[in-house]
């Protein structure tokens, strides 16, 4: 009787939404493909009962009444590009797809704003602000397929973090409905408007556990006149520390990427990735791409020359290459990207996106290296990332066959960065994947007023669940 009253419930669910979305919105039995549960680390076990498609804020909002009413739980998905499996379906779970919430509803040149779907891919928007001549600044490997909302609800990072920011740097507003349904409207297009609190920022960067972001307005800026990138060697880490101040110094706000790779990283990418050539020999310790975004053509490329002169001249790099052309500097980031490719390469291995201080960053390597041969034996480490921003991506594996002893590897990894006061994930998020070393980042007091927050906004624990952390938990 209690399995029949469950099929009841769900079979009454359903006919609910459908009312709701109708054949489009609503995807049940064959027509819930295998993508609405497979993101980039694979293929989840659970096949979704249904997977709903609101085509606005209206019917976004009627499913959650709906739900709320049966303390339905539900996943929400972007693009499936995350990497922390937060949006793959769990048990008992609805997946709700913004795939229809997909449009462009206002852009602003003068007030740098434009308003946009939660469902809309970053490309998009990437497109419509070019056309003005205007530019979004959040740029990423997966533009194409993942979506603002992802983006807002991750906090995404990206290239340019160390000029633009965050993505919560580049909101104004955002609309999302709550667990009951409830339409929070905090849209706005003003960088000044201290009304109280700040309610946008309760649903950027919380997957989706507190609401469900349906609109956003975010921030434009005007399209920068130059770019001049530099493609560098330097045969130590406080060479790299030092070159990162000059050009700071030097070029001030149009510093716009300073992205370090480790020598073996760059060996793996000039090995494994096709097409990329090397701007520079290998054989250095490290590699950094420097780039320049200004708005003076007559001067900005001399003004980066004489910073990279001085570099040269006082020993900060062992060798250089500037870009002439818009072709070189798509080459110098193909191999810059080609990091993701190469570490992609070394799997089957274990992953990390974390932030550290400059200074453990020196060390990170062989205090990894040190720890993790003593537990597992011979390990090969694989470094580069965001340095001007504090994040490192990292994958580390053993060189046995078979599986990866990834739960020791994540431990003493984690155990590290805990010990260092890192942030064991930069731009990643923590989903499902971190949650279990959130604990390593975050005081008792703080995941606590989280769990706060999160009973108080969803006290039925619907949206979400079990991403972030367990809401049940201790501590």
């Amino acid at each position: 009787m209690h399995v029949d009253g469950q099929i009841n419930m769900q079979t009454d669910i359903l006919s609910t939404l459908h009312g709701i979305l109708g054949d489009k919105g609503l995807l049940t039995g064959g027509d819930v493909h295998p993508g609405y549960h497979t993101d980039p680390r694979g293929t989840g076990d659970v096949h979704p009962e249904a997977v709903l498609r609101p085509a606005s804020t209206k019917q976004m909002s009627q499913i959650m009444q709906a739900c709320h009413a049966v303390a339905q739980p539900v996943v929400v998905q972007g693009g499936l590009t995350g990497l922390v499996v937060g949006a793959r379906p769990q048990h008992g779970e609805l997946v709700i797809s913004l795939e229809r919430m997909n449009g462009i509803e206002a852009i602003d040149a003068n007030a740098g704003t434009i308003t946009v779907l939660a469902g809309t891919p970053l490309q998009r928007v990437h497109e419509a602000a070019d056309a003005v001549d205007m530019v979004y600044p959040l740029d990423l490997g997966s533009r194409g397929s993942c979506s603002i909302g992802g983006n807002l609800a991750t906090n995404a990072g990206g290239n340019r973090v160390v000029r633009y920011g965050m993505t919560r740097d580049l909101t104004l507003g955002v609309e999302a409905v709550l667990a009951d349904g409830t339409i929070v409207n905090s849209l706005n297009g003003y960088i000044k408007n201290n009304t109280g609190y700040d309610l946008k920022q309760l649903f950027i960067g919380s997957e989706g556990t507190l609401g469900l972001i349906t609109r956003a307005t975010l921030r434009l800026y005007p399209k920068p006149k130059t770019q001049v990138v530099a493609f560098c060697a330097a045969d130590s880490f406080d060479a790299v520390t030092e070159l990162m101040t000059h050009m700071r110094s030097g070029l001030g706000a149009d510093l716009s990427a300073f992205e370090v790779i480790w020598s073996k990283t760059y060996d793996a990418i000039l090995s494994d990735v096709p097409g990329v050539k090397a701007p520079v020999p290998p054989g250095h310790a490290f590699y950094v791409l420097v780039e320049m975004m200004g708005s003076d053509p007559d001067r900005d490329t001399e003004k980066f020359e004489t910073c990279l002169a001085v570099a040269l001249d006082h020993e900060m790099i062992a060798d250089a290459v500037l870009s002439r052309s818009n072709s070189e500097i798509d080459a110098f980031w193909n191999v810059r990207d080609g990091m993701a490719h190469a570490m992609g390469k070394q799997q089957p291995a274990v992953s990390f996106d974390i932030s550290l201080s400059v200074d453990d960053m020196k060390t990170i390597e062989t205090e990894l290296l040190n720890r993790l041969q003593s537990a597992l034996g011979e390990v090969r480490l694989f470094i580069g990332g965001h340095l001007a921003d504090g994040n490192l991506h990292l994958v580390a594996k053993t060189t046995t066959d078979g599986p990866q002893p990834r739960d020791e590897i994540q431990q003493i990894v984690y155990g590290f960065v805990g010990d260092v006061g890192g942030s064991i994930s930069a731009e990643h998020g923590i989903g499902t994947l971190k949650r279990d070393y959130l604990g390593q980042s975050r005081s008792v007091a703080e995941l606590a007023l989280m769990r706060t927050l999160k009973q108080a906004m969803d006290p039925k624990n619907l949206l979400n669940p079990g991403r972030v952390f367990d809401i049940y938990a201790n501590q």
